[in-house]
């Protein structure tokens, strides 16, 4: 069955690219969430909108699970730092998972769980309801594949996970 989940993991441009490369992904878009105003724009979320950069995960649950879905996810960002991710920082790099679905609550409680019991301190990843989606500027879409040499803190062997997996990398 077709599902989609909002995750922000700092900058969305590795964090799209990261999620791309997963079978069972259908289709990933860049955008701004859960922020008090309406579209906002790139310039906008870079002065303190409150929109989080937050990647739209469209995938098939027969394929990957939300559970897999969010071990990946955790492995791409710090988990207690707050409102940064590698060398950027700002509101609009804070981490947050954002559900549309209700009925994934319990799956996503029990993987947020699994991934505080590795801590002492509490995490800094927002679980809420998702309240708002805007998509980002076109040149923001797939960035990562536009400009191969653009910033992310995701490393590269992230980034290639699934050829390591499959034993291609």
């Amino acid at each position: 069955m077709k599902k989609e989940i909002y995750l922000a993991g700092g900058c969305f441009w590795g964090t799209q690219k990261f999620f791309d490369q997963f079978a069972g992904v259908l289709e990933t878009e860049v955008g701004y969430a859960n922020g008090p105003s309406e579209n906002p724009g790139y310039p906008d979320v870079c002065a303190g909108s409150g929109h989080a950069e937050t990647v739209r995960i469209v995938y098939d649950d027969a394929a990957i699970s939300l559970s897999q879905l969010l071990e990946y996810y955790f492995l791409t960002i710090d988990p207690l730092s707050y409102h940064r991710q590698g060398m950027d920082q700002g509101i609009q790099y804070r981490t947050g998972i954002y559900y549309t679905d209700a009925e994934d609550l319990p799956e996503l409680e029990a993987a947020y769980a699994e991934e505080q019991a590795k801590y002492r301190r509490k995490l800094e990843v927002e679980l809420l309801p998702l309240e708002n989606f805007w998509p980002a500027e076109e040149y923001h879409q797939k960035y990562l594949d536009k400009n191969p040499g653009g910033y992310c803190h995701i490393s590269g062997r992230l980034l290639n996970l699934r050829n390591r997996e499959e034993g291609n990398g």
